[in-house]
């Protein structure tokens, strides 16, 4: 039997998210919240992946902030962010952030971006070029290609009503797929899952993520990446189970996947993190800092 709907909104069953948090009214009566930490000549936007939140930073921020302005938004539909019937475009996603960065007038941006985080990135890096400096993409989607056919899997796999009703095992099945070991940190994050979905809008939480999925099908970059002319710094975890998508691409490793989407980038570097999955990120942190670190100087 299913527990009662909370009626109080996922916003509020999520914590503190551990930095000064803000919130923004954008256009379209959108409001993002988002943390603030550091000071510096260079401002880090950091763009979460599908299903995540501003959590999916907490190992970067503290030691990035100390030499750098660091930002880290909730998407529209995603975390403390408002909640509502958006498009999921990785246009519309580029789009808020354009908003964003206007508003707070950040200058001197470099966009940090994991997985769909990071094809978000390349669509806004291309989009609105003047808005970022430099490109950190980790894990980003959009490296990996797809058929019409499977595109057309991929879509059927994500319904409101499977992410409604995701047994507690495969939550916490899903979140160890993105590690190659999983930290003891992310039991937070399984429990806000499962708070989450007691709440009255996690349809609307539900429905963002199956749009978000298809915007990244309708919204492909691989073909775009050589227009891409922002310095570009891409990381991947050399043991990702989730890039490439191993249902599909049995064939295939994350290191071709990685040196195929690096082959079309003008102006890039590329780093394969040892004993690190698709949040290569958060695993191997005190790497990847650095490496952002010496990108950004």
């Amino acid at each position: 039997m299913s527990s009662p709907t909370q009626t109080e909104p996922i916003r509020q069953v999520i914590g503190p998210y551990g930095f000064p948090e803000r919130r923004v009214a954008l256009a379209d009566s959108l409001e993002i919240a988002y943390v603030d930490a550091g000071q510096g000549s260079n401002t880090l936007i950091f763009i979460h992946g599908l299903s995540s939140y501003v959590r999916a930073w907490e190992r970067t921020l503290p030691e990035l902030s100390r030499s750098s302005r660091c930002l880290a938004l909730d998407l529209p539909g995603y975390g403390k962010s408002s909640k509502g019937h958006y498009p999921g475009t990785m246009d519309f996603y580029a789009e808020v952030l354009h908003q964003f960065i206007q508003k707070l007038h950040l200058k001197n941006v470099t966009l940090v971006g994991h997985s769909m985080g990071g094809q978000i990135a390349v669509t806004l890096a291309l989009k609105y070029p003047a808005d970022a400096q430099k490109l950190v993409l980790t894990s980003p989607a959009g490296f990996e290609t797809f058929t019409v056919p499977e595109r057309e899997q991929l879509r059927a796999f994500y319904t409101v009503a499977s992410i409604r009703h995701t047994p507690e095992a495969q939550v916490r099945a899903n979140h160890k797929y993105n590690f190659y070991r999983m930290p003891p940190a992310v039991d937070l994050w399984i429990t806000e899952r499962l708070r989450m979905m007691q709440c009255d809008d996690f349809g609307l939480y539900a429905l963002t993520v199956v749009k978000s999925m298809a915007g990244m099908l309708d919204g492909p970059i691989f073909e775009r990446l050589p227009q891409v002319q922002q310095p570009t710094l891409v990381v991947f975890g050399a043991e990702d189970f989730l890039i490439p998508n191993r249902a599909l691409h049995p064939q295939l490793t994350t290191a071709q996947v990685a040196a195929a989407g690096m082959a079309r980038l003008p102006h890039a570097q590329q780093v394969l993190l040892p004993e690190a999955g698709h949040f290569a990120h958060y695993e191997q942190a005190a790497e990847f800092n650095r490496l952002v670190a010496a990108f950004v100087r």
